[in-house]
């Protein structure tokens, strides 16, 4: 075995096969600490690592960050290895249980997601490269070990010649193999970029086998899709995934309205242009919500006080308490400077003709911890307003490194096992995680925690913990964010979950509080200011806001004063 170069030095070759015979020779990475029984574990060396000081002139820092990006890729490549012989050691065991040949492996990748700290989805994608690189490429597994690959372009190379058979695959990777010289020196791919290395393994794989490729191309048009991700400032990324015949036609429409728009005076952008189009043509309004429901957790200082509180918008994240202010109201700021209301935001104008009704739905937590009351059901499946109790406490999945939306209303403890439907012992998930779930060795219960938190335990023993995202206004949100009341909310605040017209869930009349629904102790409705109104009545106080007028129902519930 070859030693591991690294930092000025190399680990000796037997230290790393983690051989106790081996002379222990100082190198770069001794810490002064001897390894547990002779054999050097990866701890060990991180804590060598870390002893390790910063060069002293530019030309030694330059190599140090090159060395520790080739053992980076290092790292990579035993990670390959580990997770290949990882499933192979579930898929063994599984068989010895009884486990069907085709379920085999099951909750191997939601482990390896886990332990890397990422989400289920990328763990699968981990575990298939490994595979790949292990079992078929191995040329472009020892570039990534070397370091002429990293492994985010080693996955490149994986997935553009995923559609050829294991032979032709093969066949790629000795044409691209490192010691050909391809990947250093002087040849094709030293030092090139994600576009030329992607090119150059299109071109190998497409001669190899140009009906697989044709055929990939064919079958990826059923892949079509739209996406939507967050983006900094209260923005969001819309994405098509289009055949390119009819990407090309999108974005030409929309290029000559814009283009059409600004020679006529328009004072947009181009690209300010070509959204508003698009946000129009797909939704029939300029603003694009009349009718689509838009869910904003907020705490009343916010909502009734211009308080600099920030809100929460379901499936986005923490937007500034302005925003959801002039969200809630129908409003929009007006472009370029102006004046500003009380929490520094600029003065709104209020959408002539929008026609949107804002209902609101108080949301009650607990003093002090911000958690939201619990509620329970004798039913199998979770009633609707448990549902949305769910949706607004967890946000997103509830498996750690999962930011997928909800999907399943989940029985921590399963109904089988006798579970009960409460909010105690319901989480959101994924689809993916709740089959993962219930894959044999895994299991979750719910532990006692400052907020809701869950205990989930996988075949191999290791646990892991998912505790419920803060609502605005707590004290776990209230640390180290500017803005933010340091000392969390009073005793009895209420959390204001604000909804875009929806029948389902914001019926014209205003019932009391009901079994299953932890949002039902209130529903008011939220409509266009009146300038003669200098306040408001809200659970039988008057709060000075000067542009909200609400209606309460006959049985609403008095809560502590925001």
């Amino acid at each position: 075995m070859e030693a591991v170069q690294g930092l000025g030095g190399a680990l000796p070759p037997a230290q790393v096969a983690g051989n106790p015979a081996a002379p222990a020779a100082a190198t770069p990475f001794d810490s002064g600490v001897p390894p547990v029984s002779g054999v050097l574990s990866v701890a060990d060396i991180s804590r060598s690592l870390l002893s390790v000081p910063v060069a002293a002139d530019g030309p030694g820092m330059i190599d140090q960050l090159r060395e520790l990006e080739d053992l980076k890729s290092l790292a990579a490549a035993k990670q390959a290895r580990i997770a290949v012989a990882f499933d192979l050691s579930q898929r063994r065991e599984q068989a010895a249980a009884g486990v069907p040949a085709k379920e085999q492996g099951a909750g191997v990748a939601a482990q390896v997601a886990l332990a890397r700290r990422e989400s289920p989805a990328r763990g699968g994608r981990l575990l298939g490269l490994a595979k790949a690189l292990t079992t078929e490429m191995p040329h472009t597994l020892a570039a990534l070990q070397s370091g002429q690959l990293n492994e985010w372009r080693a996955t490149l190379i994986v997935k553009e010649t995923a559609c050829l058979s294991a032979e032709d695959r093969c066949a790629v990777d000795e044409e691209l193999a490192a010691d050909t010289g391809t990947l250093s020196g002087t040849g094709a791919l030293a030092g090139a970029g994600d576009r030329t290395i992607l090119a150059t393994v299109r071109a190998a794989a497409y001669r190899r086998d140009p009906h697989s490729v044709a055929r990939r191309a064919n079958q990826a048009v059923n892949d079509r899709t739209v996406t939507l991700r967050p983006a900094p400032d209260t923005m969001a990324r819309l994405s098509a995934l289009l055949p390119v015949a009819q990407g090309v036609a999108v974005y030409a429409a929309l290029t000559r309205h814009a283009d059409t728009a600004r020679s006529n005076g328009d004072d947009r952008s181009r690209g300010a242009a070509m959204a508003d189009e698009l946000v129009q043509r797909i939704t029939g309004t300029p603003a694009g919500i009349s009718s689509i429901e838009v869910q904003l957790v907020m705490t009343d200082r916010t909502l009734f006080q211009a308080d600099s509180e920030p809100a929460r918008l379901a499936g986005y994240g923490i937007v500034p308490a302005h925003w959801a202010r002039q969200t809630i109201l129908g409003q929009q700021e007006r472009p370029g400077p102006g004046p500003a209301d009380s929490a520094g935001a600029p003065e709104t104008d209020v959408r002539a003709g929008s026609g949107t009704d804002v209902w609101l739905r108080r949301v009650y937590t607990a003093p002090g911890t911000g958690e939201l009351l619990a509620m329970d059901s004798t039913a199998r499946l979770f009633p609707p307003g448990l549902r949305r109790f769910l949706q607004v406490r967890d946000d997103t999945c509830r498996t750690p490194y999962c930011d997928a939306p909800i999907r399943h209303h989940d029985h921590i403890i399963p109904w089988h096992q006798d579970g009960p439907t409460t909010s105690t012992n319901g989480q959101g998930l994924c689809e993916a995680c709740n089959h993962t779930k219930e894959t044999p060795g895994f299991s979750a219960r719910p532990v006692p925690g400052p907020r809701h938190t869950v205990e989930l335990k996988t075949p191999t023993g290791h646990t892991y913990h998912s505790t419920a995202p803060p609502p605005p206004g707590t004290p776990a949100m209230s640390h180290g964010v500017a803005g933010m009341h340091p000392s969390g909310p009073p005793a009895g605040t209420a959390s204001t979950s604000a909804t875009g017209t929806a029948r389902d869930m914001a019926p014209r009349t205003a019932p009391g509080p009901g079994r299953g629904d932890p949002g039902s102790t209130m529903r008011e409705r939220a409509v266009c200011p009146s300038p003669k109104k200098h306040g408001v009545q809200v659970l039988g106080r008057v709060v000075p806001y000067r542009s909200l007028v609400v209606q309460r129902g006959p049985e609403a519930v008095p809560a502590a004063p925001p």
